[in-house]
């Protein structure tokens, strides 16, 4: 796709990436929507480069939803005092917090859910498709799987304000941007009356 100064800046603007990204993505994609999946997907390359680096600095933040009645503690962790301080890091929690608020996820990542539950899961799953042919039944298995971490785990959890995307997509994103390992660490959800 032939790039313009517009489209270049539209897509810095959508995704945050830099000039000569963003020009190389709209170079080597087709369409406008091709270079924003370029460049998620080099936000991916860059956040699997960084995930072993230390993240212990961050921010603990919290949100208020409902009228007071539900609550979310979380704690995003960066490398730096630096970019905790800074006004994108921070609205990248504030985002995670109001999204645990609305969709409820039980874990952070897959590695904390319970072998018991997912092995309840598959129990439950291969009931329901135990009509189907032997060959679908794992492939089947799998999708439904899939289906239960998008539905507990929050990294997997379609974003509430854009679906398209992922929690772990909108934490890569900001990491492309801001060049540090960003982790969420923990979060407590709370609502009023439950145990």
């Amino acid at each position: 796709m032939k790039s313009t100064q517009e489209d270049i800046k539209k897509l810095r603007d959508d995704t945050g990436a830099g000039m000569m990204d963003a020009k190389k993505a709209l170079e080597e994609s087709e369409t406008f929507q091709d270079a924003v999946t370029y460049l998620r997907k080099k936000g991916h390359a860059k956040l699997a480069k960084k995930a072993d680096r230390v993240a212990k600095e961050g921010m603990i933040t919290s949100y208020i939803h409902a009228g007071g009645k539900v609550g979310v503690l979380l704690e995003l962790n960066c490398e730096t005092d630096f970019v905790a301080r800074n006004t994108e890091f921070q609205e990248l929690a504030n985002e995670i917090a109001l999204h645990i608020a609305a969709a409820s996820p039980l874990y952070v990542n897959r590695e904390e859910v319970p072998a018991n539950a997912i092995d309840n899961e598959k129990q439950v799953y291969l009931e329901q498709v135990k009509d189907k042919p032997e060959n679908m039944r794992e492939q089947i298995l799998g999708g439904k799987l899939e289906k239960y971490y998008e539905q507990v785990v929050l990294l997997d959890q379609p974003y509430v304000r854009d679906p398209e995307k992922k929690i772990k997509d909108l934490i890569a994103e900001k990491v492309g941007k801001l060049g540090e390992n960003i982790q969420v660490r923990k979060f407590a959800r709370f609502v009023l009356g439950s145990e």
